[in-house]
């Protein structure tokens, strides 16, 4: 809308005398409605008194006097009150100085941002001699090339040569598996939450002057514990399965995990599955390097009597398991604000997300013991029914059941 509203004033301001702008900015303000002020002055470079007069003509009934089209009398050229940096050729390199210890990015690159505020910066320019308000600094920074920015998770470290070929073949491998009606799997461990009253991000409606009071200092509380949430989510059926652990994130827990999602909610969603895809992340408890994960893996398919194939992701890209995007955003924006101070509130949170497009979650307290440092030999290696694909035969493979 600002745009917009720079385009037009661009093309009448030469036809227009300085009453006719001001009455021609209030009628786009009031077309507007709240709010319809500041955005005017600032696409036209007006200030907000200039166009509440134009409102107050408009009220008054004195937008259309009788003479001249121009209203009256006109102010002389370079009439009127001169703009702050006129009257301050100073005030520019002032805030240009303020700003170059603590620019951030390339200073010579058209969209730089600065880790100071609006505010603090006006306040060291009335210190150096040069009084400007907020909303004059606000519209500097943008003339000077500066913009308002949140981080962004881009940088993914060095990437594998065969990254996208990697990602193409998972895509392939999902589509034949749900072609062939045969259930799909995205796994991963959610970040692990301390159980007790401590601060979680974002905010809740609740009482006025009535906040969760939670602890400043955020210490385990050993006889409280963490949570470990270990997910499960199925791409066809859109529904997920949280393992909540309270020991240690290993692969013997994650294939636990699997185990239960496939009891209480996978053979019912599929019943004639004779196969399992499962894509997951190249680290952590089912990381494609960990020796545990693939023997678990081997018992798992032993006692489902399921083929269980597994697609890992490159390095680096665990952002792109759906599991991230699909379901574990949406668990942590439904506990947002509320203090996780017991097991049994985590897993009523995560099983009461649900989503307008139809997600449902079960979750599921595992308080299993899960050591950690288990070995296992070459032997044991050996002894896998594991058949590994041609291409990156560590990121894909398959493990039969031993019975067949």
């Amino acid at each position: 809308m600002t745009r917009t509203l720079e385009r037009k004033y661009a093309v009448l301001a030469p036809l227009l005398d300085e009453r006719t702008r001001r009455l021609w900015a209030a009628s786009e303000a009031r077309a507007i409605g709240r709010g319809g002020v500041t955005r005017v002055a600032e696409a036209t470079g007006m200030s907000r008194v200039t166009v509440r007069a134009g409102l107050r003509e408009l009220d008054s009934g004195e937008a259309a006097p009788s003479g001249s089209p121009g209203g009256g009398r006109r102010r002389r050229p370079g009439g009127g009150r001169k703009a702050l940096t006129a009257r301050d050729p100073g005030l520019v390199g002032a805030l240009e100085r303020e700003l170059d210890p603590v620019t951030r990015g390339d200073p010579t690159g058209p969209l730089r941002w600065t880790c100071s505020s609006a505010a603090r910066l006006s306040q060291r320019l009335r210190d150096a001699g040069h009084p400007a308000s907020e909303r004059t600094v606000n519209r500097l920074l943008h003339e000077l090339g500066y913009s308002l920015q949140a981080n962004r998770k881009t940088l993914e470290g060095r990437q594998h040569p065969d990254r996208d070929a990697q990602f193409r073949r998972i895509d392939r491998r999902v589509r034949a598996f749900q072609r062939l009606g045969q259930p799909v799997v995205s796994v991963d461990t959610k970040k692990k939450e301390l159980i007790g009253p401590y601060r979680n991000g974002g905010r809740e409606w609740r009482p006025k002057g009535r906040p969760d009071a939670v602890k400043v200092h955020d210490f385990i509380d050993r006889d409280l514990g963490k949570a470990i949430p270990y997910g499960v989510y199925d791409l066809t059926a859109n529904a997920g399965w949280v393992g909540v652990g309270v020991d240690h994130d290993t692969a013997e827990f994650a294939v636990a995990t699997l185990r239960r999602w496939w009891r209480q909610m996978g053979r019912h969603t599929h019943p004639g599955a004779r196969r399992l895809l499962i894509t997951a992340d190249g680290g952590g408890s089912n990381g494609s390097r960990s020796r545990l994960w693939k023997f678990e893996l081997q018992k798992l398919a032993d006692a489902l009597g399921l083929c269980v194939s597994v697609c890992h992701f490159p390095p680096g890209t665990s952002k792109w398991n759906k599991i991230e995007h699909r379901m574990f955003c949406h668990i942590t924006q439904n506990w947002r604000g509320r203090p996780l101070v017991s097991h049994e509130v985590v897993v009523n949170l995560i099983g009461a997300t649900t989503t307008k497009d139809g997600l449902a979650i079960r979750s599921e307290l595992d308080e299993g013991i899960y050591p950690t440092g288990r070995q296992i030999t070459d032997e044991q290696m050996s002894s896998l029914a594991i058949k590994r694909d041609p291409f990156h035969g560590e990121w894909n493979y398959s493990l039969s059941p031993k019975s067949q």
